[in-house]
């Protein structure tokens, strides 16, 4: 299937470029001029983390979706969510992404092949 390449596909791409571009700047030209608390800055600080948590919590405990707990989403038998323990334990006692990284891609991989 060939994506239509013709002048309105492109004048729509650039529009909708340029209106998150504008929406994004806005936000940053907002809170550069505003006197921010220290709590709010505090707890901007945890969105990242939380957006993480949220998008690889549901792919490391769930095989499908919608979850099927029957298939061994959520139990012992699921690789992904023993390299993610053996990954957060790693990462909780080194500090160091590509250690965590690196044991948890390990630890996944040796557990596909025994599991």
């Amino acid at each position: 299937m060939s994506f239509p390449t013709t002048l309105p596909t492109w004048g729509i791409i650039v529009v909708i470029g340029a209106g998150t571009f504008l929406l994004r700047l806005s936000f940053v030209h907002w809170w550069a001029h505003r006197n921010v608390s220290p709590r709010l800055v505090r707890l901007l600080r945890l969105v990242p983390a939380a957006v993480l948590c949220a998008l690889v919590v549901p792919a490391v405990a769930f095989r499908e979706l919608p979850p099927d707990l029957a298939s061994g989403g959520g139990t012992l038998a699921n690789p992904r969510l023993l390299a993610a323990v053996i990954a957060a334990l790693v990462a909780a006692g080194t500090r160091n992404v590509l250690v965590t990284i690196a044991v948890g891609m390990l630890a996944l991989w040796g557990f596909q092949l025994v599991l």
